[in-house]
């Protein structure tokens, strides 16, 4: 008698088991590969934005901002950076003669020439937040780091021989 009062008692422990560890833990994977693919992706952008930068036209980074706002990942919110919550800095830096330091980037001629390339060029992306998993759960967003890449001016787009350059 005593063996057919504990019938069900597995199907019980398996649905407080699967409820109190299983799910969790599948969710805790899930949330955690989507942010690590968005972190990359995030990393990945930045640098091509700033290869973007390195080989095209200075017009006072309008032209990089612009690009990298048409060419933010897909599983990336596009929206905050159309919206303006996240936003994306592009500094342009000259070497100092004398000292060799680094320093801004100011330009007094034509912005599309060969007059005006920088030596390097420098892409930040701040106040990204990854809303993805969180917000099916009611929990606040992920803030992501910065993310900085930068890189010297390899042509700017302009061909010093011919005189001219490409945007």
């Amino acid at each position: 008698m005593a063996r057919f009062n504990q019938r069900g008692q597995a199907s019980v422990e398996f649905v407080l088991t699967s409820a109190g560890v299983v799910f969790p833990l599948t969710f805790m994977i899930i949330f955690t590969a989507q942010l690590l693919w968005t972190w990359h992706s995030a990393v990945e952008w930045t640098r091509e934005g700033a290869r973007y930068a390195a080989t095209h036209c200075y017009q006072g980074g309008e032209n990089v901002r612009n690009w990298m706002r048409t060419h933010v990942p897909v599983h990336m919110d596009q929206q905050e950076f159309a919206g303006g919550t996240a936003d994306i800095t592009i500094n342009y830096y000259t070497r100092n003669v004398e000292s060799g330091a680094l320093e801004d980037f100011q330009c007094d001629g034509s912005q599309c020439s060969t007059d005006c390339i920088p030596d390097a060029v420098s892409i930040r992306i701040t106040g990204y937040q990854f809303r993805h998993f969180m917000s099916y759960l009611g929990l606040p967003p992920v803030q992501m780091p910065e993310f900085l890449t930068s890189l010297p001016i390899e042509s700017a787009g302009c061909d010093p021989d011919a005189g001219e350059c490409l945007p």
